[in-house]
């Protein structure tokens, strides 16, 4: 017992801001988890090379339920576009598994250093481009479709998050109306984190990982943050709706920042 309270602590803590921050804010994902999971690993004196891939793994696993759940719900509104999904999916799962197979055989340095440049990027997209009109009139021909579906595969496994954090801007810079693409990239979640968990489950567990392991998915953690992220996101979502909804992206983007720098600063030994 010993071995796993301060993994279990950790992991019901990750949880409880997770979800906090997912109703707060409107994001979810690996967005949050994998930061957060990233450096409170480190606390538990877990190495940053394990606790970036142990982060990502439980990350992708957290995601196949919460997107099974998100697409229910956007379903039963309309606005999941099934028609882009039926062009786009091949593309996309080819990305998730040269996704995977890249990250089972790079360094951790840098799964935390393609973390940080695309958390860095998404933040100052949420700064400098809240109300940025759309890029292009239209999503562009099969082609291009299938290299923004391949790329948003490869790097979406590779840094454990789902589809929404590059799915929802790529496609509302290509004019995709802000809920279809909300509702469309929950979809490129599960896509993503079918493929990727299982890849992450059968992956060898490293030298000093943390307890409760799986290859590299702690069932722990995952046990911890899924029920704390639906139980927290209501009270998330309360709490946003007494403040400024601007102001807190502000803050969230700050907070992605301060993360991206943080990982990008370790992957260069700074």
């Amino acid at each position: 017992m010993n071995e796993w309270l301060p993994t279990i602590l950790a992991m019901l803590a990750t949880g409880a801001l997770a979800g906090v921050l997912a109703g707060l804010l409107g994001v979810g994902g690996g967005i949050v988890i994998v930061p957060v999971l990233y450096f409170v690993l480190q606390g538990l004196g877990v190495d940053p090379d394990v606790a970036i891939r142990v982060a990502t793994g439980t990350s992708l696993l957290v995601i196949v339920p919460t997107s099974l759940s998100s697409v229910r719900s956007h379903h039963r509104r309309g606005n999941v576009d099934w028609a882009l999904i039926k062009r786009w999916w091949p593309f996309m799962v080819l990305g998730v598994i040269a996704g995977s197979a890249t990250a089972l055989v790079v360094k951790g340095q840098v799964i935390s250093g393609v973390f940080g440049v695309i958390a860095l990027l998404v933040a100052a997209n949420m700064l400098f481009r809240p109300k940025a009109p759309p890029v292009a009139d239209s999503l562009p021909g099969l082609p291009g479709q299938g290299l923004m579906a391949s790329g948003i595969g490869y790097f979406s496994v590779m840094i454990g998050i789902g589809g929404g954090t590059l799915g929802v801007p790529l496609l509302t810079a290509c004019n995709v109306a802000p809920h279809r693409a909300v509702g469309t990239a929950a979809f490129f979640g599960l896509l993503i984190a079918l493929p990727g968990a299982t890849a992450m489950l059968l992956a060898q567990t490293p030298t000093g990982a943390p307890a409760g392991m799986v290859g590299l998915v702690n069932l722990a953690g995952f046990a911890a943050i899924v029920p704390l992220t639906v139980l927290l996101a209501p009270v998330g979502t309360w709490l946003g709706s007494k403040l400024d909804a601007l102001w807190l992206k502000r803050v969230f983007a700050i907070f992605l920042c301060i993360s991206g720098a943080r990982m990008l600063m370790q992957t260069l030994g700074v």
